[in-house]
Formats: C-alpha cells, sequence, structure tokens
C-alpha cells in the first residue's frame, strides 16, 4: 500500500425511519454528484453513466459500489474539498487554498496568506475577508503547542459559513465519531480561543448564531474520522499511471482536508482503490485492479504496511471499529 493512502471514514447503519429518509435522500444527490465531479484536466471527459453510486452494505452502512466494470488504474473520479487547511509548519510554503507547494507567490498578500492563482485568489476571497479580521495567532499557537490539526479545519469552515459560501450543516450527512465526555472537556480552550478571535475581530453576532460549542463538538467529531491527511505526489497524472502503485513515494503532508464522495468509501486492508493527491488538494481516486459491477470501491485508512494487531489497534483507536476484511480475518 503506498504511502500516500492515510484516513478515510467509516459509515455505520442509521438507527431512525426519519434519518434513514434523509441519508437516502443524500445518497440519491451525492451519486448525481459523482457524475458531474468525474473529470480531470488533461483527460477527456468520461462518457456513458458514471462509475460509482453509493448504497447501504449489508454490515458497514453506506459504501461506493462500481456501476459498470472498472479496469486496473483507470481513474474512477475526482474530488474538490468541502474544507481544507494548510498545515501550520508550511502556512508561507503551501497555497493556502488548495495547498499547492509554491514555487512563487501571486498573492499581493503573500507573507500571510499566500495563494498560487488567480483562481484561488478568487476562490478564497469570500472567507478571506472573515478571515483577516481576525488575530489567530492566539488560536494557531494552541493548535502547534498541542498538537492539534483538525480545529484549523473547523476555523476554516466557521469562516467560509460566516462569509456565506458554506452552510453550518455542510458536514452534517457524514458519520461522527464518538467523543467521551473527557474529550468534550478538553475542546473547551480552543472553541473560546476561536469565538474571541472571531468577536474581537468585529465579526456581529447574528453571523455567528450557528457557532454554538454543540456546533463546534459535532463538527470536530466528523472531522475527526473522515479528514485526509494530504501528501502530495509530484509528476504528471500520466506520468504516475505508468508507476507500480508500491512505488509511489509521498512527499511530507501538506495539510488536511474533508470530501464528500471519498468520505463514503469503506475501508479495507487490501483495497481495490487508491487516493492520490496530484500538485494540489483535489483527490484523484483510481482502481488498483480490476473492479466488477457491483463491487464495493474499499480504499485503505491506514498504512497497509502494518501488521495485523497493529492496523486493528489503530483501526479501533482512531476510527472505532474491528476489521473484519478477508486479509485480518486470514491473519495476515
Amino acid at each position: 500500500m503506498p504511502p500516500v493512502v492515510s484516513y478515510g471514514c467509516w459509515a455505520s447503519t442509521l438507527k431512525t425511519k426519519n434519518s434513514l429518509h434523509r441519508r437516502h435522500s443524500m445518497i440519491r444527490l451525492i451519486s448525481h454528484f459523482a457524475a458531474d465531479n468525474n473529470n480531470t484536466p488533461g483527460r477527456p471527459s468520461p462518457t456513458g453513466p458514471p462509475p460509482i453510486q453509493v448504497s447501504f452494505t449489508e454490515s458497514a452502512g453506506r459504501g461506493v459500489f462500481a456501476t459498470r466494470r472498472i479496469g486496473a488504474g483507470d481513474l474512477i473520479h475526482t474530488a474538490k474539498p468541502l474544507v481544507a487547511h494548510p498545515s501550520l509548519a508550511l502556512l508561507h510554503k503551501v497555497c493556502y487554498f488548495c495547498l499547492r507547494k509554491l514555487p512563487t507567490v501571486h498573492s499581493s498578500d503573500a507573507l500571510t496568506h499566500p495563494l498560487c492563482s488567480d483562481q484561488c485568489i478568487e476562490q478564497s476571497k469570500a472567507f478571506l475577508e472573515v478571515e483577516k479580521r481576525a488575530d489567530w495567532s492566539p488560536y494557531n499557537d494552541y493548535c502547534r503547542s498541542q498538537g492539534l490539526k483538525y480545529p484549523l479545519l473547523v476555523k476554516r469552515l466557521a469562516c467560509m459559513i460566516i462569509s456565506g459560501v458554506a452552510s453550518s450543516d455542510s458536514l452534517d450527512v457524514l458519520q461522527h465519531a464518538y467523543l467521551s465526555p473527557e474529550m468534550i472537556s478538553e475542546m473547551e480552550k480552543e472553541f473560546c480561543l476561536l469565538r474571541h478571535a472571531l468577536l474581537n475581530g468585529g465579526i456581529q453576532d447574528e453571523l455567528m448564531e450557528f457557532l454554538t460549542k454543540e456546533w463546534y463538538t459535532g463538527v470536530l467529531a466528523r472531522i475527526r474520522i473522515n479528514a485526509f491527511r494530504i501528501e502530495l505526489v509530484g509528476g504528471s497524472y500520466e506520468d504516475l499511471l505508468l508507476l507500480a502503485s508500491a512505488s509511489v513515494e509521498a512527499e511530507a503532508a501538506v495539510g488536511n482536508a474533508v470530501y464528500m464522495l471519498p468520505s463514503f468509501y469503506n475501508h479495507d486492508c487490501d483495497p481495490n482503490v487508491h487516493i492520490v493527491w496530484i500538485g494540489n488538494v483535489d483527490a484523484r481516486l483510481k482502481a488498483l485492479r480490476d473492479i466488477e459491477a457491483g463491487e464495493e470501491l474499499r480504499i485503505c485508512y491506514i498504512d497497509a504496511s502494518m501488521d495485523h494487531s497493529a492496523r486493528q489497534e489503530l483501526l479501533f483507536g482512531g476510527f472505532g471499529f474491528r476489521c473484519n476484511c478477508l486479509r485480518c480475518m486470514s491473519g495476515d
């Protein structure tokens, strides 16, 4: 398993008829989304129906299934993030929006918010107007001292909501992690720092009505098991396809991001799909082997080179489940 695969999410079945109806509606929406999100620059647009759909599995909640045969090495679809944020260590070395590594900076605000292109400047304009009003030094310093990365995504999402480019329920459809009372208590400090930064920046109270501790912990609970660690690989897409998947070497992680469709992929320690980032935060999912129509598509949430006990421990501690894939059942 290539080291560029890091984290994903898993989904569980729903308990009530109302929530089941809402999730079925969302699954139909996501399946339509897949059809419109399957183009990659430099490659011809796919013809015919989209190759995947989101459906319920027998034991793992929602999952992604092939609607037709997919060949080994085929690009299945691409995905843009719902929210992304660069690593604090690389704030001045990657694009503040798309996380592309920066040879040069084209933004007039290069020292604090480096952006790599006119497109990124335009797409980040709304939420950056909110971010620039606040002093994020205490928040960032706290995250840095505590080794926290996911609160940065919450901060970005909050600014997107205040600016009107996202809604407060953007991540509600995603499965959430269990948070113990102790974990929720530990989030109090970062939540207060976030609110204070925005209030001290002059953000009006009515624009922050959504920003309650319940909202903060709920969003963070979803981000914890749905965020991907973004590790960029160099070269073009076509060059990458010529490489054996095991030989792809990733550079250092540049940040984290949450996606809609990739978050519905279930886990397998011997996956048939690989997620990779080439150049920027846009995710590309490709088949590691031939996949037949009706077969579930699965990615590996962790480093698949670890031994059986290490994988089980990490999956249970990080994602809350014991893996029962064929590889784990065999003891490998």
